[in-house]
């Protein structure tokens, strides 16, 4: 395979090689999210090896949005309407995890992130964050709230916990517990915003999966998801695109494991050398012998 063979086959996967080949129905949206597995709302700077929904809604990789300036582009409000409508009926999950745009997952491969991410006991009041530190209190009262009374729009948040509560407060309050995965935005409306509502009621099963997975069974997966999704990719821009998730030494002792397990195998590029999922191995005639995997792997 060339570079050039490559780059091809990410596009067509990316839906950005025409735009005759954009999502532009909720049906192509699924499809597309259950293909890719993971993908970006907006690009992001530095670069990340991942699609983008934005993309994928403009059939190009090009002149496309960031976050910040997304309200001068046209296209953004149609695409974050169909991003909108993958939420609701829960074909795709939304999480903020990679800070400067939302990451997108399908329902298939969510569980797997929630066993990554999420608290084993989704239910606990809050007390500590996962570094040790104290809860505010802030956001032990807007988790309280959402699940005594969600779905709720940040407006009405403000209003059942009163006081003079500032709108930058409310804002941090949700990001933290939308980045542990207590929370999820499940809707949108003009003039209300974003509707959020606890994650164990929104998606039940997904959470209940999560919660039976261990992290090596979980990383594995993802890992070998998102190969499939880039169609192969350096180590580097492996350990880049999970750098939120895990540490940069788990990611590569996964991936050593799945190497080791013929998961995985390194082929050429070019000057590269990538990893790819292991393809089935081919028939091969009778006496032919198989090459040995330490061969296969520096030819």
């Amino acid at each position: 395979m060339t570079e050039q063979e490559l780059e091809q086959q990410r596009r067509e996967k990316w839906r950005v090689n025409s735009a005759e080949n954009a999502i532009r129905t909720l049906e192509d949206a699924a499809q597309f999210i259950a293909s890719v597995g993971f993908c970006l709302m907006y690009p992001v700077r530095p670069p990340v090896l991942a699609p983008t929904f934005m993309g994928a809604f403009a059939g190009s990789d090009r002149d496309l949005p960031a976050r910040q300036h997304a309200f001068r582009d046209p296209r953004a409000a149609e695409a974050t309407s169909l991003m909108v409508r993958l939420l609701r009926q829960r074909s795709a999950f939304e999480t903020n995890l990679l800070g400067e745009t939302s990451l997108l997952l399908s329902a298939e491969i969510y569980p797997y992130f929630y066993a990554l991410i999420g608290d084993r006991n989704p239910k606990q009041e809050l007390t500590k964050s996962p570094r040790g530190n104290q809860i505010s209190p802030l956001t032990q009262e807007v988790f309280a709230a959402v699940q005594e009374h969600g779905p709720l729009s940040k407006p009405k948040l403000a209003e059942r916990l009163g006081g003079s509560l500032s709108g930058a407060a409310l804002e941090r309050a949700l990001n933290e517990l939308w980045s542990r995965l207590r929370i999820t935005r499940v809707d949108y409306q003009p003039g209300e915003g974003a509707f959020w509502d606890v994650l164990y009621r929104w998606a039940p099963e997904a959470v209940s999966q999560g919660t039976q997975l261990s992290l090596a069974e979980a990383l594995s997966a993802l890992l070998s998801k998102y190969l499939d999704c880039v169609v192969a990719a350096e180590p580097e821009h492996i350990e880049d695109f999970f750098q939120p998730m895990a540490s940069r030494s788990r990611v590569r002792e996964a991936v050593n494991a799945l190497l080791a397990a013929r998961e995985f195998d390194y082929f050429q590029v070019g000057r590269k050398t990538l990893l790819r999922i292991t393809p089935p191995v081919a028939v091969r005639p009778q006496g032919q012998r198989r090459m040995p995997p330490r061969q296969k792997a520096t030819s």
